[in-house]
C-alpha cells in the first residue's frame, strides 16, 4: 500500500489531525462509559500518523504501535510525549498490559477471519483483566455501502518555496461473492512545490466481516463484547466495546 510507504510523507494532506476532533470525542465517550476503573493507560494498535492520539493524549497516557516507519515518524512529530513502537497488530507482544486497548480503522486491513482473530487476541493479551478494548471499523458487512469520496488539502505556503497540494478520489467497490474483503482504489494527484503534478493509483483491500463474526471472535479470545454506535457527522457507525474476562480465558478452537 503505497499510501503508507512511499507516499507517507503526504499523509497530513490526506488526513489532517484537525479532522479527528469529533471522532476522538466519541472514542473518549465510549472509553469513559464502559471503563471498570479509571482508564489512564491506553495502547493504540495501528496508530498511523497519530491523529486520534493527538486528541486522546490529553486524557490518557498513550502507547502507539504502528508498522509503517513513515507514518510513525509523523506521529512522533505530532505526539512527542507518547511512546511509539513498531509492530504489526496481529503479532506484536509488548509483555505488559494497559487499562484499555484501542484500534481504529487500521483494523480494516484484517481481510480474513484469521487476521481479525489474531488482532483481537493481541488486544486481549495487552489489556488488564476488567479492562476495555475499543475497536472502531469503518463498516461491518451489515452497514457497508460502496461509494466515492473526493478530498485533499494544501500545505501552508512558505514564501519563496511554494507549497505542495494533494487531491484524491477514494472509490470503494462492492464485495465480490464469497470474499471477506472489498477493494478500495485511490486515485491521487500530487502537486510538488515546483508546480509539477503527478498521478498515483493505489489499491487497498479492506476486511468486511459480519457483526456475528466480530462478536464470535471477541468471545473466542476472552473478551466480552457488545455492539455500540458512534456518530460522526450525523452518520452512525458500528463500534465494538469489550471487557476482558477476569480469567482472560480463550475458548478452544
Amino acid at each position: 500500500m503505497r499510501l503508507y510507504d512511499e507516499l507517507a510523507d503526504w499523509w497530513p494532506l490526506v488526513s489532517p489531525p484537525s479532522e479527528y476532533v469529533e471522532e476522538a470525542s466519541e472514542y473518549l465517550r465510549l472509553l469513559r462509559a464502559f471503563e471498570m476503573w479509571r482508564v489512564e493507560t491506553v495502547l493504540e494498535l495501528g496508530s498511523g500518523g497519530g491523529n486520534n492520539a493527538s486528541h486522546l493524549k490529553r486524557d490518557f497516557r498513550m502507547t502507539l504501535v504502528e508498522p509503517s516507519d513513515g507514518m510513525r515518524a509523523h506521529s512522533v512529530a505530532l505526539n512527542p510525549e507518547c511512546e511509539h513502537l513498531p509492530g504489526d497488530m496481529r503479532t506484536v507482544r509488548l509483555g505488559r498490559t494497559f487499562d484499555a486497548v484501542f484500534i481504529h480503522d487500521a483494523i480494516e486491513y484484517m481481510t480474513t477471519e484469521e487476521d481479525l482473530r489474531a488482532a483481537l487476541l493481541t488486544a486481549a493479551e495487552h489489556v488488564a483483566p476488567g479492562g476495555v478494548v475499543l475497536v472502531a471499523p469503518d463498516a461491518t458487512r451489515e452497514t457497508f455501502e460502496p461509494g466515492l469520496t473526493t478530498e485533499g488539502g494544501d500545505e501552508p505556503e512558505v514564501p519563496g518555496r511554494g507549497f505542495r497540494s494533494l487531491r484524491y478520489m477514494m472509490w470503494t467497490l462492492p464485495p465480490k461473492p464469497g470474499e471477506s474483503f472489498v477493494e478500495t482504489h485511490f486515485g491521487m494527484l500530487l502537486k510538488e512545490r515546483d508546480g509539477t503534478v503527478r498521478s498515483i493509483h493505489d489499491v487497498h483491500h479492506n476486511g468486511l466481516h459480519s457483526r456475528a463474526t466480530w462478536l464470535r471472535l471477541f468471545d473466542e479470545v476472552g473478551l466480552d463484547a457488545r455492539l455500540e454506535v458512534r456518530t460522526l457527522e450525523g452518520t452512525a457507525y458500528d463500534t465494538f466495546v469489550a471487557v476482558r474476562r477476569a480469567s482472560g480465558a480463550q475458548k478452544r478452537q
